[in-house]
């Protein structure tokens, strides 16, 4: 579950200059609409930087500052020259861009809204580039520019480069294919797959809730593939349809609720010349295959994880029979989180693992009959793995003890000294060469807009990718304080005629659930925060306990308490910056969320109307017993055991205490938080005789893509609040 985002773009660009100058007049349309049709400013700078193997060049994705469609470009380290490589007007040939429901599901999950090429893959030697567009498959020799679309039907979803880039997978209509580009011809791995039991993809929570989007792997040899293999037939079926097109078919999708049946997985390695391996786990123990991962030189391990998310176990699988050994199991009596960067095999070393059992992640190094070896301690705030440097024998990672920034540093695994690369405050990401020649660094800085700028390995810096974006007309005005007992990280924006005489009314803006940080040291997260102080708000924004990068008893907390613990921490940090900026008005509070945070904006209203006086809940969940299994059983327990907890959440036991305006808003096509939970609100409401607004998003899902309906969006929000806050149109 993610807030809401025009577009999910790792994107950056040489640092420019912003006029320190609010919108012309409050309520104007103008910024609304360049922030819409701009992406937040974002469209135009560089995003995916990968560098090639050799170090020798850098491929990314760009597109013009208006238009949402990302063209291949690269980046020459010697000459320092950027060309296009290629558009998808030129494959396209003036047609449309065509893509089927399961590609459309896909992206949303992914939270991709763009078009174009959305994402492309270097073959190990660098030598090849595949691209996918349509559906339809297309690979560029770099050697020559020459673009060559493979032979095969549309629909093809996840397409891999086998590692010794003589062929390549995909899936289509539900089953599994392999292309030998040699011999210019599509083999058939799997058959019978349908929609209830398809081949070769991950399953929706999967997708959703672990961060795995795979469903097949290669073997290092590239001689086998290893598939997922998945039965829907006993999950329930819900049905997303369009009201405005009454005449379309409704979209079918395998939703699995709380207490309910999940997907079954299984996992069959097939070789390309010989007979199928069935893989076999405890799968009656361990459910949820949250990873997979097979290496060179090293094991074909997975990581499993149990129904309640109490425990995973990391198996070894032995790719000629199929059978496993459990390496290590991690148990946690909450949760145990998940992640897709781990484990990694180190050539002579052993497996990186990150576990918190010592009060927060660090990073281990495992190796056989050997206790872990922490490598990054817990006070380093590790947040992910990046690269491995075999040759160097060094460990690239992202951390901060403080959670609103990221920082990039390296572990030798000699001597377990640490360095810090990164300085500039923000949060980094990097993408290393194969060779650990150079890296490409994508910086969300405090203080300017995105860039991703190259780096030798020393760190010394080579160049900027080069922007076409637009940026922001006015800097936004973010202080960042840490406030109250708990030191809740908490950001305020003031307007830029701001008068310390006068009482502003306040707008918090919240997400406050967990697996996601809000307040952030990123100048472009506080763009719209800032038009909406610019009306004539005070705009805070409020991390409590539940939020990730301080601790495992900080970020469980929230276990079986979303009714109340995540409230109560909203409560306290506004109350903490009210004694900090006296100009902060809590007579008149507004409170402005979506998804979790639509949830929590409501939950406000209903529970504590004493503080909150006016709640904007866009696409928020209603009762948790209709949303996913594997993210809602994490925090609250499976069903029928867990019922107090589910009650305790569930807007729906609150709907008769709403006496403060509240506006719902939400995509009538969101097949993450379906708009079921919105109707069930508003059919409790109406039926308590309470009073309240709805906008449905004709057509749209979780995500507001849309340039103009974006604009509309906040226009509206911003209104509502202007006119129960009692501030002057």
């Amino acid at each position: 579950m993610q807030r809401l985002a025009l577009f999910l773009l790792t994107i950056a660009s040489p640092m420019h200059a912003a006029p320190d100058l609010p919108p012309k007049t409050p309520l104007d349309a103008s910024y609304l609409r360049d922030h819409a049709q701009t992406g937040g400013f974002m469209l135009g700078r560089p995003m995916k930087a990968q560098p090639t193997p050799d170090g020798k060049a850098v491929l990314f994705l760009r597109s013009a500052p208006r238009a949402a469609k990302l063209a291949l470009f690269e980046f020459d380290v010697a000459s320092g020259k950027t060309r296009e490589w290629l558009t998808p007007e030129a494959l396209l040939k003036g047609a449309e861009e065509n893509l089927t429901p399961e590609e459309k599901a896909r992206r949303e999950r992914m939270r991709v809204s763009v078009g174009g090429f959305t994402t492309f893959q270097l073959s190990d030697d660098g030598t090849q580039i595949l691209v996918s567009l349509s559906g339809k498959l297309y690979v560029v020799s770099r050697s020559d520019g020459k673009v060559r679309e493979l032979g095969i039907g549309p629909g093809a979803i996840d397409p891999r480069f086998a590692p010794d880039g003589s062929k390549m997978s995909y899936v289509r209509e539900c089953d599994v294919f392999v292309f030998d580009l040699k011999a210019d011809r599509e083999l058939r791995i799997t058959k019978g797959g349908t929609a209830a039991k398809p081949n070769g993809l991950a399953e929706f929570v999967a997708q959703e809730e672990m961060g795995r989007f795979v469903g097949t792997w290669w073997s290092p040899d590239s001689r086998s593939l290893l598939v997922q293999q998945t039965d829907n037939s006993k999950v329930e079926t819900w049905f997303v349809a369009d009201p405005i097109s009454p005449a379309a078919t409704p979209t079918p999708f395998f939703y699995p609720r709380p207490g309910k049946d999940n997907a079954r997985v299984g996992l069959t390695i097939f070789d390309l010349e010989g007979t199928p391996t069935r893989v076999d786990w405890d799968r009656a123990r361990y459910p949820y295959l949250a990873s997979a991962r097979w290496a060179k030189s090293g094991p074909l391990t997975l990581t499993v994880q149990t129904r309640l998310q109490d425990e995973v176990a990391v198996l070894q699988v032995d790719p000629a029979n199929g059978d496993v050994e459990t390496l290590w199991t991690e148990k946690d009596d909450a949760w145990v989180n998940l992640r897709q960067d781990v484990p990694r095999f180190v050539a002579g070393h052993g497996l990186l693992w990150v576990s918190e059992t010592n009060g927060g992640p660090q990073l281990e190094l495992r190796a056989a009959d050997k206790n872990p070896r922490t490598l990054v301690p817990v006070k380093h705030g590790f947040q992910s793995l990046v690269h491995i440097d075999r040759g160097a024998k060094e460990v690239y990672f992202l951390a901060s003890a403080d959670p609103t920034e990221s920082h990039l540093h390296r572990v030798k695994l000699s001597d377990g000294s640490i360095e810090k690369l990164t300085t500039e405050p923000g949060l980094h990401a990097a993408s290393f060469a194969q060779d650990g020649s150079i890296y490409a660094l994508t910086s969300r800085l405090k203080n300017a807009m995105p860039r991703t700028t190259v780096h030798r390995k020393d760190g010394g810096k080579i160049a900027d990718l080069p922007s076409v974006a637009e940026d922001p007309p006015f800097v936004p005005r973010v202080e960042y304080r840490r406030v109250g007992d708990k030191e809740f990280h908490a950001a305020i924006i003031r307007p830029h005629h701001f008068d310390p005489k006068k009482k502003y009314p306040v707008m918090v803006d919240v997400y406050g659930g967990p697996h996601h940080i809000h307040v952030m040291a990123a100048y472009n997260r506080w763009l719209l925060d800032q038009w909406y102080a610019d009306q004539g708000f005070i705009v805070v924004a409020i991390d409590g306990r539940g939020t990730p990068g301080r601790g495992r008893d900080w970020e469980r907390a929230i276990r079986q308490k979303f009714g109340s613990l995540p409230l109560e921490d909203q409560v306290a940090g506004l109350q903490a910056l009210a004694k900090l900026e006296p100009a902060m008005d809590l007579e008149r509070v507004g409170i402005d969320g979506w998804s979790f945070g639509g949830y929590l904006s409501a939950l406000a209203v209903l529970r504590r109307p004493d503080v909150f006086k006016v709640g904007v809940a866009g696409a928020p969940v209603c009762d948790w017993l209709d949303y996913d299994t594997h993210y809602t059983e994490r925090y609250l327990g499976v069903p029928p055991k867990s019922d107090p907890a589910y009650k305790e959440g569930s807007l729906l036991t609150y709907a008769a205490d709403l006496r403060r305006p509240l506006l719902i808003l939400h995509g009538t096509a969101d097949d993450n938080v379906y708009f079921r939970h919105s109707l069930r609100l508003v059919d409790a409401l109406f039926r308590h005789g309470k009073e309240f607004e709805m906008v449905p998003l004709s057509g749209l899902t979780h995500m507001v893509p849309d340039p103009l309906v974006m604009e509309r969006l906040h226009t509206r929000i911003a209104g509502f609040l202007k006119k129960n806050l009692g501030v002057a149109p």
